[in-house]
């Protein structure tokens, strides 16, 4: 059948693609091969279709148009088509859409003088009427070879040659169209499981299917929404910073409805256990992309260094009606993912790694420590060492741990104050930064050309994060300049991000030792805040509220009559709310402690009617309104640090919360800025920047 035949019956949709088909993937080369191919008269392959009266689920297709004869199904082929039509019609074929178009060829230009393809090159093409855009050759541009030669020369002779030269190489280009493609057929008497077993032979041929995507074949062809329902979802879910593709569906898909890891496994479910499980899996991706940013400090799969390590998390909740049954295996589970991340859990082996590890969350209730058992097996241990990080450039794991460490320890930009955790515009988007400047650098000893003074410039422990905006304000300052700046500005922004303190180590000729303190730093943190995951709070004040009220305040314990109500004026005020912020923080600054909402300084019971009034007389209410405040005034990432409960004492209720010291320093929001509080005797106590420097160099770095 004649191309331009072809391309006709797809325009009219006698020619349809079914959804178990793979998305164009071809590449640009690829692309010019063919055409290369055709115009020299080559053997292309020839076309598979399957001629039926009654087709399977069709891309972009809800109904067919009414006519008489068969419908051609393309079986094999899709890829060589969809380029032609790009090309030729110059539109996208009916059964695609903009967005599923990757790769777009139609910027393939031909040289009139030789018969070469290239794409279009500003410097070569601009304004050269020697090269022509393909599409513009099939869609009734008049190319007049001899106004083209004529323009080259002046000689008629040479013009005369130029001129038959180019109409030669133009017309084996528009005889593209005439070209005969061969078509193979399926008889009209073969299944849809048939034709779908010949798709897979034949594909196993040529450029041979992945695993993933004749999974996904295998399922579209039971389910024939499959595909784009997966596809739905991953729109959706990108919205929110979660881009996941379909081999990461059709994985997690197998892991649910299977419970293995392994995607022949999927091959063979029924229609109605495969919906099932996508429902399962679907409500699974939301309740994580909701969960991980605040619990985890994953804002995006681009915190992780492969989403493969979100498949065994999948398989364990769709066991555990699709969310964590409490925050001890939640923890568990969230540490596990960060060391299979820092140990390349999946990096080489993958299919028989996520068959083994979801085997063991299968066949255990908590599954957690025989996971980390197995990153122990195949890498030694799970600490992290200084030196694991020596000569590590971007691109090592560890890196994006330091990224999502520096998030949980409240880290913020140094010149504009906003909080990395948030996602912000593209102004203000993350950029690794290098705190001392490459250009610096190379300027004070280090070679650009050298290999090994590379990586040292590059290292892991010399970059932070700030927004595009302040990285490009920075530029190559020196450090001993800008730095001290930073922490005059922000008090306490260099410690969250683990910058050594010491002014000497911000020196040029003291580089190298600043990248072995921090990499000593960031070792202990990473260890810690792995740890932290899974040792339980330390309560300092379990007795009962009586005998906490008969201690009297001290530094670890202290009243407060209210949260939010003002006894003198007999109404609510929500600056009141402050005074138990600044407790909180000190606590949390100090040695922890233990703070009870509804006693007085003298130790009378007050009780909390009045707050309570203030939210509809609703415990959870209140409690809820606490945790909010701590949030938002002091940050999502001290939540493990506190604990609170109300207690009926003496025919009233007072709220007792428990706070642990902090891993790290603890800042909370005041009217000019951020604001650090201790604990000093039984009062709480106000730092200044200098104080605050100091304290936070003893107590944490």
């Amino acid at each position: 059948m004649k191309i331009s035949e072809l391309l006709d019956g797809i325009r009219t949709q006698d020619i349809v693609l079914p959804e178990f088909q793979r998305e164009y993937v071809w590449n640009k080369d690829q692309a010019k091969k063919l055409m290369i191919s055709l115009v020299r008269e080559y053997p292309v392959g020839s076309l598979l279709f399957w001629k039926t009266n009654t087709p399977p689920e069709l891309k972009n297709v809800k109904e067919l148009p009414d006519k008489l004869g068969l419908t051609s199904v393309i079986l094999d082929g899709q890829q060589r088509l969809t380029t032609l039509y790009l090309l030729i019609n110059g539109d996208i074929p009916p059964y695609y859409v903009v967005q599923d178009i990757k790769t777009d060829p139609r910027d393939l230009y031909f040289c009139l003088d030789n018969g070469d393809f290239q794409y279009y090159q500003s410097t070569v093409m601009k304004n050269n009427p020697i090269w022509v855009k393909v599409v513009d050759v099939f869609n009734h541009k008049v190319i007049n070879v001899f106004q083209i030669a004529s323009e080259q020369t002046k000689d008629a002779a040479k013009m005369l040659e130029l001129a038959e030269r180019y109409s030669t190489h133009l017309n084996a280009l528009k005889n593209v169209h005439h070209v005969d493609l061969p078509i193979l057929t399926v008889p009209l008497k073969a299944s849809l499981n048939e034709s779908i077993n010949i798709f897979d032979w034949i594909n196993s041929q040529g450029t041979k299917l992945t695993d993933a995507e004749l999974a996904l074949t295998h399922v579209t062809g039971r389910w024939s929404q499959a595909r784009r329902v997966m596809k739905d979802k991953l729109q959706e879910l990108g919205q929110y910073h979660y881009y996941f593709d379909l081999t990461f569906m059709i994985r997690s898909l197998t892991g649910v409805v299977a419970q293995r890891a392994l995607y022949e496994t999927i091959h063979e479910q029924p229609k109605e256990k495969l919906i099932a499980g996508w429902e399962t899996l679907s409500k699974i991706l939301t309740y994580l992309s909701n969960l991980f940013p605040e619990r985890a400090y994953v804002h995006s799969t681009w915190d992780l260094s492969t989403t493969n390590v979100l498949v065994p998390i999948v398989v364990y909740l769709s066991l555990n009606k699709c969310k964590f049954p409490n925050d001890k295996e939640l923890r568990r589970a969230i540490r596990w993912m960060y060391l299979a991340n820092a140990w390349s859990r999946y990096s080489g082996q993958t299919d028989q790694r996520l068959e083994s590890d979801v085997a063991q969350v299968v066949q255990q209730e908590s599954p957690w420590d025989a996971l980390v058992n197995a990153i122990v097996d195949q890498r030694g241990r799970i600490e992290i060492k200084p030196a694991d990080m020596e000569g590590r450039a971007a691109q090592h794991p560890l890196y994006l741990i330091s990224y999502i460490l520096a998030k949980a320890n409240g880290a913020n930009d140094w010149f504009n104050g906003l909080p990395l955790r948030n996602h912000l515009g593209p102004g203000y988007a993350i950029h690794s930064h290098h705190i001392f400047p490459t250009s610096f650098l190379y300027k004070h000893g280090y070679d650009e050309e050298d290999h090994v003074h590379r990586m040292i410039v590059n290292e892991i422990a010399n970059r932070a994060f700030l927004t595009a905006e302040t990285n490009v304000e920075i530029s190559n300052k020196p450090p001993a300049d800008y730095l001290p700046e930073v922490e005059k500005r922000y008090p306490g922004a260099l410690a969250k991000q683990f910058v050594p303190m010491d002014p000497n180590l911000w020196k040029p000729e003291h580089y190298e030792d600043f990248l072995e303190a921090r990499r000593i730093m960031l070792a202990i943190k990473m260890n810690e805040f792995f740890n932290g995951l899974i040792t339980e709070p330390v309560i300092r004040h379990s007795r009962p509220v009586l005998e906490l009220v008969k201690l009297g305040e001290s530094i670890t314990l202290e009243f407060k009559s209210t949260l939010q109500w003002d006894v003198v004026q007999n109404q609510m005020s929500k600056p009141l709310r402050k005074s138990v912020l600044k407790t909180v923080t000190a606590f949390l600054n100090s040695e922890g402690g233990t703070l009870v909402i509804g006693v007085e300084d003298n130790g009378n019971i007050y009780g909390l009617e009045n707050d309570l009034a203030t939210v509809s007389h609703s415990k959870d209410k209140f409690l809820n309104l606490l945790q909010t405040l701590i949030v938002d005034n002091i940050g999502a990432e001290f939540s493990p640090y506190v604990k609170t409960r109300i207690e009926g004492v003496d025919g009233k209720e007072v709220c007792v919360v428990d706070v642990q010291r902090s891993g790290i320093p603890a800042f909370m929001s005041g009217e000019n800025g951020k604001e650090f509080f201790v604990r000093s005797g039984n009062t709480t106590r106000q730092l200044d920047p200098e104080e605050t420097v100091k304290y936070i160099g003893l107590s944490w770095v």
